[in-house]
């Protein structure tokens, strides 16, 4: 059957269609990557979370699929279709996710464990949050590099209270987890950079302005400082595209 979707009854019918379709899809064949976008269809159009959170865990659980485990950790860190958030709960989807080959639930879990302060209710482990994170840089995401580098430039103390970012010789004789190294701090950097994280980018520029980590090279600063710009720009238009998206009827 043919639709106009610049009808709206037609529009409709069309989007009920797409729900049976999926419905069949996920219930009758089971098929993971089509319950996933179940799960995406009743978040997005039928804005019914409780139900999509249903679909994501059920798809996480049974099926192992690493997208859908991500997803129903995010709603368990927001508290998305429940009464509260429960960050031990979404640690335990993004550490499935990551299990099931999802990059983007390594990086969750591996910021989790490594995050601090009065609000994060999960263990602080380091070692383990950093695994985490190289796993997910590993399979190219920007940005679990992009964190890695960080850790890296400013190393990890043990004692989170004991570092003060405005006394640089106190801090030299703290006890740190992972101690700071330039070096790799710029290896991360290039990778995310590469791998289109402005961010990254200005870091690296800045890295051969200075020879942090690197040998110093004016050119190459020059370099990466453009790439940077250009990303922030295209960045900028990607905002704008989907924020004008739709208004004038288009």
């Amino acid at each position: 059957m043919a639709f106009d979707l610049k009808q709206e009854e037609d529009v409709k019918q069309y989007i009920e269609n797409l729900g049976i379709e999926y419905r069949f899809g996920c219930y009758k064949e089971k098929k993971p990557e089509v319950c996933h976008l179940l799960g995406d269809y009743l978040e997005a159009i039928k804005k019914d979370y409780d139900k999509a959170g249903k679909v994501y865990k059920s798809n996480c659980v049974d099926y192992k699929f690493g997208k859908s485990c991500l997803k129903i950790g995010n709603y368990s860190l927001v508290g998305r279709g429940k009464e509260k958030a429960d960050l031990v709960e979404a640690l335990n989807y993004f550490e499935k996710g990551c299990e099931y080959g999802e990059p983007g639930a390594c990086l969750h879990a591996g910021m989790l464990l490594t995050a601090t302060g009065p609000n994060v209710k999960v263990k602080r482990d380091v070692p383990k949050g950093y695994n985490y994170l190289k796993k997910s840089c590993e399979q190219n995401d920007e940005m679990a590099c992009h964190y890695l580098s960080g850790m890296y430039m400013t190393g990890v103390p043990k004692n989170v209270a004991d570092y003060n970012p405005h006394n640089p010789e106190k801090n030299k004789n703290i006890e740190y987890l992972i101690k700071s190294d330039m070096k790799q701090a710029f290896t991360f950097a290039k990778k995310a950079c590469e791998l289109g994280n402005m961010y990254a980018c200005a870091n690296v520029s800045m890295m051969y302005k200075k020879g942090d980590g690197v040998e110093k090279n004016v050119d190459e600063s020059k370099k990466f400082f453009q790439l940077a710009q250009s990303l922030q720009k295209a960045h900028e238009t990607t905002k704008e595209l989907k924020f004008q998206q739709g208004l004038d009827g288009k």
